[in-house]
């Protein structure tokens, strides 16, 4: 039996280990991958956006969950935290620990050099599987440069954003996010 089969883990395994573990970390194809830890800028932009979008979403029936809840792409076997999930109506669980969410409107990852390609490659491709995801953004940490991705009726629709004077529409939550507010306190030149 080869190596890579003896490290093979199920799913139920995969969560019986990440509910006990002090670090997160995602799951693909049998393989358990440890998530790095976040730069402070990093840290600043998805705290902005929570803070931005609970702030507009308080009275509305969505949720704002940051970095720390995890995300199971039901078709693809996928169990990951992307940095920020919206999620509006009835949130649906994978299980009774309501600790992985399978139906987020909007989710939000905030780019860096590991994890670049990625989040717009072939993460993205398995998030477009997901029925309920209406839109995806992917944040530069390095410049004002946001990637706003929305789902039409068979394909999805790309616009830029880098003016921090401009506003994003977030149609899919009733929201506005002002890259003012996302790039708050956040200094490029460091």
């Amino acid at each position: 039996m080869s190596s890579q089969r003896a490290n093979f883990l199920t799913p139920a395994e995969y969560l019986e280990i990440e509910r006990r573990a002090e670090r997160k970390s995602e799951y693909y194809q049998g393989q358990m991958l440890a998530m790095a830890g976040a730069s402070r800028k990093h840290s600043l932009i998805v705290t902005n956006l929570a803070i931005e979008l609970g702030g507009q979403l308080r009275t509305k029936p969505c949720e704002v969950y940051p970095a720390d809840m995890r995300l199971r792409v039901a078709s693809t076997g996928l169990y990951t935290y992307p940095d920020v999930v919206v999620v509006c109506g009835e949130p649906q669980f994978a299980d009774d620990q309501r600790d992985t969410l399978l139906n987020p409107a909007l989710v939000i990852e905030v780019l860096s050099e590991s994890t670049e390609n990625y989040d717009r490659g072939r993460k993205f491709e398995l998030y477009r599987t997901l029925p309920s995801l209406l839109e995806y953004l992917t944040i530069a940490q390095d410049r004002s440069h946001i990637e706003h991705h929305t789902r039409q009726e068979n394909y999805w629709t790309l616009v830029e954003y880098g003016d921090l004077s401009q506003t994003i529409q977030l149609t899919s939550i009733g929201a506005a996010l002002p890259l003012s507010s996302v790039y708050d306190k956040v200094d490029f030149g460091r």
